[in-house]
């Protein structure tokens, strides 16, 4: 590379040889007309790439029908320019606070003060490949139209850099602010608030930990203390990251950048039209139609609680007539239908309702990625929503004050399975009572046994069923090259320089893409664990706080081992997953003072409702949650106020720039009028005779004469009046 390059020191430049992306592309292998669609759909893939100023380099894949195209920036200048454009854009859109590369500096300067990082580089050479040909871009959109065959887009891993990512974070308790900055070096800023999301959870998790710990021994589950200091806890916490993630925003660069919007390549617009304002042109989609569109979000709702919720609550009822109810044969395995059923349909259900929400979110037809995104979240959340927390729902506010009415119901079951028995006996039963521990093995169950089977399917699911995969694939080829059938074998042969490397490249290949998405899901699900019922069991913050110290480490583990590199793409938030937080924090004070009324009062020396609805106070109840949600309001306003007035390194940061940009632009004002560099205009010869006259007719003296004229002025004013009155009073 060049000297004055403004790239930068690319540890993973010599173990990629200088790869800024691999395109997976498959070839069907039939029929005719799809193998030559395919054939013209690669020329055109590499004929776009080169029109851009991309290098490209084609290599077999792992498979006959797979290819692998290597693509890099062909030019200094092509990175330079993609560069200065975009910081450029940066500062018209309030991102920076000041134009880079001003006109006296030459850009070789510029690019030395402020260097471009690997992040950088990579989001902008993405960019080149997938913008649109008229932006300047290839216009390589995969899996969509002619670009059907290109089966994904991405960077390649920096294994040196994995590998001392790892094992730093192995050795430390708490990450810092170098190691977050350089996540946002490596993958970007998107990932990089993921971890500082996690970080800044992890850390405020310390207090509930403990004070939990001690509600749990001196206090019990549902104290009405310990829901408080949750719900105060919980406004802290939320009010904070909101400042913490504006300070990352300004000391990253990237704040107000989310007002710079992708735009999709799946937008269908219906004409185009001259903005009135900008008069630039524009893709126009109607907005009472995509308004149409998301009303279908209701019937979407409705049917997840149909659906997932008639799933739940039918387990939920064989679980209570197996557990409590039914006393016949072979209940000790019995017992673990409602779990197997759950583990079948739950999944399948769930993934079905997931595929429904990208279509419709796909069919509501937005403009920019991070629209759709936030779309697509606000679904996913419902799910989540419905899969995570209905269970504990139904036990709290259905099982235990409508109990002695909903149990006679589920005869059904015993009369099912009477059908089922030998000479039509009737099954044994016992007689029904609530289990008082019931709610509370649910919420350690979804506390801690699901956080452990979260971490295995996350992490050492994937491990093993590559290992699988790689074992029958190596047995496949090692019978193909025994057949005798006459079957033609393709094997692999690579120039002997790139055999390693280009195996590398075939293992991430085959790997999944990381959406942090899914990580963002975990967390907010696992916060709203805390907020809305940790006051049935106060231990639930130290199972979370050791959970989520293994949680980073996975996640990185995730990251470099079992996912492709992820696009580093920019962002100054965590998105539409802080209103997720606000409403669950929110919801917390509704549900918590429910559970407190409900479980931890006493009638009559008597402990919580025994499933009988008319023992409970209706008016009280109410009277409770307000309270609850009002003063949950009040503390917000207040502790937002609070926090709103602490200084942090960002906004220092940000104060300091903006005096410097004010300072510079001043400075150089008034070196342009000293130096009278600012021509005025000569005036005609009549505008100054007639301005001499004017300013002349006071004299030389100037103010004086000015203030001696005008008190003339007054005092003859004010003796005009009083004639005026004289008159008026002898009339």
């Amino acid at each position: 590379m060049a000297t004055a390059s403004p790239s930068p020191e690319r540890d993973s430049g010599a173990q990629n040889i200088e790869v800024d992306y691999v395109i997976s592309y498959t070839i069907p292998p039939s029929p005719p007309t799809e193998t030559a669609e395919a054939e013209a759909s690669f020329i055109s893939l590499i004929e776009s790439l080169s029109a851009t100023g991309l290098a490209t380099e084609v290599r077999p894949g792992r498979t006959p029908s797979s290819l692998l195209v290597f693509v890099k920036l062909d030019s200094e200048k092509l990175l330079k320019d993609q560069v200065y454009r975009y910081r450029v854009q940066d500062w018209l859109y309030g991102v920076r606070t000041a134009a880079p590369n001003p006109s006296h500096s030459p850009l070789t300067e510029y690019f030395a003060s402020e260097p471009v990082t690997e992040a950088e580089r990579l989001r902008l050479a993405y960019l080149l490949i997938t913008k649109p040909k008229n932006e300047g871009g290839a216009g390589i959109t995969p899996k969509v139209g002619v670009w059907r065959f290109v089966s994904s887009v991405f960077p390649l891993h920096d294994r040196k850099f994995n590998s001392e990512w790892l094992k730093e974070w192995s050795t430390k308790y708490v990450l810092d602010e170098q190691d977050l900055t350089k996540i946002r070096d490596k993958f970007g800023e998107r990932v990089a608030f993921y971890f500082a999301f996690l970080q800044s959870y992890f850390q405020f998790l310390v207090f509930p930990a403990a004070f939990g710990a001690a509600a749990w021994l001196v206090l019990g589950g549902f104290s009405w203390f310990y829901a408080a200091v949750n719900c105060l806890w919980s406004v802290v916490f939320f009010e904070h990251w909101k400042m913490k993630e504006a300070d990352l925003a300004v000391q990253w660069g990237v704040k107000g950048v989310s007002k710079i919007q992708l735009p999709r390549s799946q937008f269908k617009f219906e004409r185009e039209d001259v903005d009135p304002v900008t008069g630039e042109i524009v893709k126009y989609f109607s907005p009472f139609r995509r308004l149409a569109r998301q009303a279908l979000v209701v019937p979407f709702a409705a049917a997840c609680v149909v659906v997932l919720g008639g799933l739940i609550v039918g387990c939920f009822a064989i679980e209570i007539f197996i557990n409590e109810v039914y006393a016949g044969p072979f209940k000790g395995y019995l017992t673990f239908l409602p779990t197997v059923l759950l583990t079948i349909f739950n999944p399948t259900f769930t993934t079905l309702l997931t595929r429904l929400a990208e279509r419709l979110t796909e069919w509501e037809n937005y403009e920019t990625v991070d629209a759709h995104q936030a779309s697509f979240v606000q679904k996913i959340f419902v799910i989540n929503f419905i899969t995570s927390y209905l269970g504990i729902f139904l036990t709290a506010f259905v099982y235990v004050p409508f109990g002695k009415i909903l149990v006679p119901y589920l005869d059904v079951f015993a009369v099912t399975a009477q059908k089922f028995t030998t000479e039509g006996k009737p099954l044994p039963t016992q007689a029904w009572q609530i289990n008082p521990d019931r709610l509370k093995k649910q919420v350690i169950y979804f506390t801690v046994t699901a956080q452990v089977v979260n971490f295995a399917t996350e992490v050492i699911v994937p491990f093993a069923k590559r290992k699988v995969f790689k074992t029958v694939e190596k047995v496949q080829t090692e019978l193909a090259e025994k057949n005798n059938d006459g079957t033609a074998v393709v094997k692999i042969q690579d120039a002997p320089d790139e055999a390693k490397f280009l195996k590398r490249v075939r293992d991430e290949a085959e790997l999944s893409q990381y959406d942090v998405t899914i990580d963002y899901r975990e967390m907010v699900i696992q916060f709203g664990y805390l907020s809305l019922f940790s006051v049935v069991w106060p231990l639930t913050a130290c199972s979370f706080l050791v959970n989520n110290w293994i949680e980073a480490r996975s996640d990185a583990m995730k990251i470099a081992a079992n996912s492709q590199r992820p696009i580093p793409w920019r962002a100054d938030s965590i998105g539409p997953w802080l209103d997720s937080l606000g409403f669950l924090s929110w919801l917390g004070s509704v549900t918590s003072a429910a559970l407190v009324f409900l479980f931890n009062r006493t009638k009559d020396g008597g402990g919580p409702p025994d499933g009988s609805p008319w023992d409970i106070t209706g008016w009280a109840l109410l009277v409770a949650i307000l309270f609850s949600e009002h003063l949950y309001l009040v503390v917000q306003h207040v502790v937002r106020g609070v926090i709103q007035k602490m200084d942090s390194p960002g906004l220092q940061k940000e104060r300091a720039e903006r005096f410097k940009m004010r300072k510079q632009l001043f400075e150089r004002m008034v070196q342009q009028e000293v130096s009278g560099e600012e021509k005025i205009p000569e005036r005609s010869k009549k505008e100054s005779v007639e301005s001499g006259r004017f300013w002349g007719r006071q004299g030389p003296a100037g103010a004086a004469e000015t203030i001696a004229i005008g008190r003339a002025l007054i005092r003859q004013a004010v003796d005009a009046g009083e004639k005026n009155q004289t008159k008026v009073a002898r009339d």
